[in-house]
């Protein structure tokens, strides 16, 4: 019997927050911790200041961002007027990603996730991967 689409919607940027959230309590809790105060924020897309100081064809190629301090780049301590440390997932890119690959949602998001928190412990993309390959 084949599934009936007919009411099914694209996951809302609440879906997100609550997958994202499920997700980040699921971190081992000595990992957690080490983020200190991080926000975790959806968007539908990075903003225009982004797209423009990433140098990004298009909206669609960045899933998630991680803005602020990373630990390896200051005070744990913001200072005064200083933005929260925050990671940015965004919807409407990963539900792209989602439709061309062979992978769950959650596990995207989990992925995008746990990336950028890799940005946060100041890790570069290679030593991410790195880490994410060992890890299987």
């Amino acid at each position: 019997m084949p599934i009936d689409w007919t009411h099914t919607k694209a996951p809302s940027l609440d879906d997100f927050e609550t997958i994202a959230a499920a997700a980040f309590r699921h971190l081992p809790k000595e990992f957690r911790r080490q983020t200190g105060d991080i926000v975790i924020r959806v968007a539908e897309f990075p903003d225009d200041d982004v797209i423009d100081e990433m140098e990004l064809e298009s909206e669609f190629d960045l899933l998630g961002l991680f803005q602020g301090v990373g630990m390896g780049q200051g005070s744990a301590v913001p200072m005064t007027g200083q933005m929260p440390n925050a990671i940015w997932l965004y919807r409407r890119p990963i539900l792209d990603y989602w439709a061309e690959n062979d992978e769950t949602l959650d596990a995207i998001i989990v992925h995008v996730l746990i990336h950028e928190i890799g940005h946060h412990f100041g890790l570069s993309d290679d030593d991410i991967d790195a880490i994410e390959d060992a890890a299987g």
